[in-house]
């Protein structure tokens, strides 16, 4: 335990500070309680004691917005922190859209696009992904499927989006009458909200989003034929980035809500941030748990995500597809992040052509433009099996993509995406009616612990109080106020420290020790072994035999009772000592799965 306290004090103060940037005299707060039970309506009701006024709210999720009255964001969550009603509280941090700083966007009209490429038709990319619309444009399932693009808004008047009939409408409520009609909190609500100005009126005044809106429709249609055929994705824009491309925590939560309880099927989020967010950690797995893919841009960095996350990137939700940018050589862009264990795939990112505001078309570049084409195909799996749910699709994203050399050990799949040989994969796939379940790790929520409340809470505390008496001293003010922000980070500390540790990627199951038999196929090969450790995501494998490390392996693991077999791929992703081995599991089913947990009810937990 001491190594991991050194460990912790060391990265607190490595971590880059300035990275932390949030939004003056506002908080995000969990409660323990549901909103109508007594304990929460008494806390409810003393806010403005507090010093805190209601911005909003997120009842399903106890989770509440607040504005600080006379009191700095460190106070708050300093007082807030011995409250019992409190299972945290932290700052609203500000996000970013993910586009390259060095893009200057271009306009073009139709014409003047037409007559650089030479006369010859027109496609978002050159990259061979594969979106072939003549293929993916017949569908089996559902008509439609919405995607939210949760970014700077949508020029609704593009004839691309008027001529496709793309743009989401709330059937249920009336334009224009000033009435919440469906009662869900928000007025006249027709096509989606702008958190920015806390109106109906979505207009992209950046260009980002609807250059990210452009993208996500031309995996289904041709967004520089004339006309535009009908699209069946359509397209819920949710605007919570400003005209500068900003936007909170606090807002990005309230969209991602909005989105799953409005019916949307795919989130795309072509932004971020450095800062863990605990309660956007919750939003996400909130999409999860409602079955809704998540789609997110890795960053424009040139970061390795395993070590520096981008969130909600690097969040660890299942649902989570977080992208890389790559060029028309499926090359890693260079001002891509990336990560063996946090980025799952590339896609096009390079000088992209789509929408822009005002009726035109341009180029960006960034990851902001390589996730829409994987929001895109989400939906396109949606339509063609609309009771698909996100952990699903995302296994087969992976599955499919184009392995590329460029890319060996900068993301998981090592490849590029590939839209149609995806499609075709979800159109004939056995659809799983249910998925793992997932809740945020215990681990993840220290600062609320017993534990924390001595040495986390208990020293925040301490540091606070330090600060206000030396608030003379600049120097020790700026140290305390370093000390400070950097337990806010605890919990992304503690993810960080988790992953260092951790012998397998990625790991995300509780690991039980087992003694079963399994059977290996290794090519022509057959090997015997045995299996003293197993989770939802792998197995620890012992055999006499090598197996090379990144191979991929058939398994058939009988079951501890040896009355049950389950077979199942992976990839051997560590070796050990003595012959032992960690497969990670990379084709699991529903059974499977199920499998995996009644054999492990009972089992002793592994360290």
């Amino acid at each position: 335990m001491y190594k991991l306290y050194v460990i912790l004090i060391f990265l607190l103060f490595s971590i880059n500070l300035q990275a932390q940037q949030y939004v003056d005299g506002e908080i995000i707060v969990k409660l323990k309680n549901s909103p109508h039970t007594p304990q929460a309506q008494n806390f409810l009701g003393k806010v403005s004691q507090k010093g805190m006024a209601m911005k909003g709210s997120w009842a399903g999720m106890k989770l509440y917005h607040f504005a600080l009255q006379n009191k700095s964001v460190e106070q708050a969550i300093q007082e807030l922190s011995a409250d019992p009603e409190v299972e945290y509280a932290e700052p609203n941090y500000i996000l970013t859209k993910a586009q390259t700083d060095s893009t200057t966007v271009e306009e073009f009209t139709l014409e003047e696009l037409y007559a650089q490429s030479g006369g010859e038709s027109l496609t978002t990319t050159d990259a061979p992904i594969n979106s072939k619309t003549s293929d993916v444009s017949s569908y089996s399932g559902s008509s439609n499927v919405i995607v939210a693009v949760i970014d700077t808004g949508l020029d609704t008047s593009h004839r691309v989006f008027t001529e496709s009939e793309a743009i989401w409408k709330n059937s249920d409520e009336v334009p224009g009458n000033g009435i919440d009609d469906d009662n869900n909190g928000y007025v006249d609500d027709v096509n989606g909200w702008n958190y920015v100005t806390q109106s109906s009126y979505v207009y992209d005044d950046d260009n980002h989003g609807t250059h990210v809106s452009g993208i996500v429709l031309s995996t289904a249609v041709d967004i520089f034929e004339t006309p535009v055929p009908v699209s069946p994705i359509k397209i819920m824009p949710l605007k919570f980035l400003d005209g500068d491309g900003k936007g909170s925590t606090a807002n990005a939560i309230k969209a991602i809500y909005y989105a799953v309880q409005n019916g949307a099927d795919v989130l795309n989020n072509s932004w971020g941030g450095s800062s863990y967010s605990l309660s956007l950690h919750e939003a996400v797995s909130f999409a999860y748990n409602q079955g809704v893919a998540f789609v997110a841009a890795a960053g424009n960095s040139s970061n390795n995500n395993d070590s520096a996350p981008m969130y909600p990137a690097s969040l660890d939700v299942p649902n989570v597809v977080s992208v890389a940018a790559t060029t028309s050589q499926d090359s890693l862009a260079s001002f891509s992040n990336y990560g063996y264990n946090t980025v799952v795939l590339g896609s096009p990112g390079l000088y992209i052509r789509s929408t822009i505001a005002g009726g035109n078309y341009g180029y960006m570049s960034g990851t902001s433009m390589a996730a829409p084409f994987v929001a895109g195909l989400a939906a396109l799996m949606k339509l063609n099996q609309p009771s698909m749910l996100s952990y699903q699709i995302k296994d087969i994203i992976k599955s499919e993509a184009d392995y590329s050399s460029y890319l060996a050990g900068k993301v998981f799949t090592e490849g590029r995406v590939n839209i149609n040989n995806t499609v075709q994969a979800a159109k004939f796939a056995s659809v799983e009616s249910s998925q793992p379940s997932y809740s945020i790790s215990e681990g993840m929520r220290s600062l609320d612990s017993a534990e924390a409340q001595q040495g986390g809470c208990g020293l925040v505390s301490q540091v606070y109080n330090d600060f206000q008496k030396q608030k003379n001293n600049k120097s020790s003010r700026a140290l305390n106020s370093m000390i400070l922000m950097g337990l806010l980070l605890l919990p992304a500390v503690i993810l960080l420290v988790r992953r260092m540790k951790a012998p397998v990627s990625r790991r995300r199951y509780e690991r039980y020790e087992i003694d079963s038999s399994v059977k290996l196929k290794v090519g022509e090969q057959e090997l015997v072994g045995q299996v003293s450790c197993i989770s939802l995501g792998g197995a620890q494998v012992n055999t006499d035999a090598l197996l090379e490390n990144g191979g991929v392996v058939s398994m058939s693991i009988s079951s501890p009772d040896g009355k049950d077999v389950i077979e199942v791929k992976g990839k051997v992703v560590w070796s050990a000592e003595k012959k032992a081995y960690g497969v990670q599991f990379a084709e699991t089913n529903s059974q499977t799965l199920n499998s995996i947990t009644q054999w492990t009810r009972g089992l002793s937990k592994s360290s």
